[in-house]
């Protein structure tokens, strides 16, 4: 019996050898089993040959009867997993991720390495929430939608004034009247019809700020008083969204990253509480020169869509500074507090 299994050893491994294709080497190995099996049927008990091959067909037999019962259970295997692949529907066909349009309007991102296919692919992904549709969320909005950010928020309350025109520049003369977040959407939609705007026409407050922050993986501050800066930061510290918060006083802007989830500090860390009224004018009272919003509005742009594709550093742990009048630019470290009432538990975990 030891014969036969060397035959069969040698033919499936030596046919391999020889590049044997694996249907004739089982041809083979099945020849010699009828073989066998015919001499121990046909060759009388004492002959050599029927000896050495076994001595009785039964144990052949048997191992036949495995072997079937193998290739039986197999075929079955098959069958099955045919019959259920035909029972499941056919796969949609997969929409490619941008038309060839969006690729052409986005090249310019896409051929810088730091953003690339899988950076704009983020950007379409990305829900960025902007609260403030006026000199700073103005420039905010209209870069995002041109830079394909894929879902873009933004509350207010307020309508578009005459007095606003001069530096709001998202805003045409038309819309005088009209709420600004309707406004805003109009000219986003026009310029980027590849994103989608959600409009909020309410004040930001505390009832409905954590659900509403908390559909967003990013949040563009520009708002223009305290308490709303301090309710929008103590929700993020609380839902773990980075914060981008910009501000303005006559010729000077200022913005940061605030994220005390990378261990960067949050606002009130840098502001523990709102300065009294005649320190911090409003625009109204104190006046901006126009292109300033613009500025530092587009710097938290560029912030966001770094920490939304990875690229470079973002302004976490800095505060940029910019003085138009003098033509100045600063940065300053900023670290997170200890004693922080928003965010120190976190830093200290």
């Amino acid at each position: 019996m030891l014969l036969v299994f060397v035959l069969a050893a040698a033919l499936w491994f030596g046919g391999g050898m020889f590049d044997a294709p694996r249907r004739l080497r089982l041809v083979l190995l099945g020849l010699l089993y009828v073989a066998v099996l015919v001499i121990q049927v046909l060759f009388p008990d004492a002959h050599p040959l029927r000896t050495a091959t076994g001595g009785s067909p039964g144990l052949w037999l048997i191992l036949g009867g495995f072997v079937v019962l193998f290739l039986i259970y197999r075929a079955g295997i098959r069958i099955l997993r045919r019959m259920a692949n035909s029972k499941d529907p056919m796969p949609a066909e997969k929409k490619p991720t941008f038309t060839p349009t969006e690729l052409q309007r986005y090249a310019r991102h896409i051929v810088l390495r730091e953003i690339g296919g899988a950076g704009q692919k983020a950007l379409k992904d990305a829900k960025v929430l902007v609260i403030g549709a006026g000199g700073l969320g103005a420039p905010a909005l209209q870069y995002l939608a041109a830079a394909g950010v894929g879902t873009i928020g933004l509350i207010d309350d307020d309508i578009v004034e005459n007095t606003n025109l001069q530096r709001q520049v998202i805003h045409p003369d038309s819309a005088i009247g009209t709420p600004k977040v309707f406004s805003a959407q109009a000219q986003m939609v026009a310029q980027n019809p590849y994103v989608t705007v959600r409009p909020y026409q309410r004040r930001l407050t505390s009832d409905i700020a954590p659900e509403l922050i908390s559909e967003y993986d990013l949040v563009l501050d520009g708002t223009d008083n305290f308490e709303t800066r301090y309710l929008v930061n103590r929700v993020c510290v609380a839902s773990k969204v980075p914060m981008i918060s910009g501000a303005l006083s006559q010729w000077e802007g200022q913005m940061s990253v605030f994220d005390p989830a990378h261990g960067a500090p949050c606002y009130q860390c840098i502001f523990p509480q709102a300065p009294a009224a005649h320190l911090a004018p409003s625009c109204a009272e104190a006046g901006v020169i126009g292109p300033l919003p613009g500025v530092v509005g587009s710097m938290m742009a560029v912030e966001a869509i770094k920490v939304i594709t990875g690229a470079g550093t973002p302004a976490r742990g800095q505060m940029l500074i910019y003085d138009a009048l003098y033509g100045e630019h600063r940065t300053i470290l900023i670290g997170p507090r200890a004693d922080c009432p928003v965010c120190g538990d976190l830093q200290n975990t």
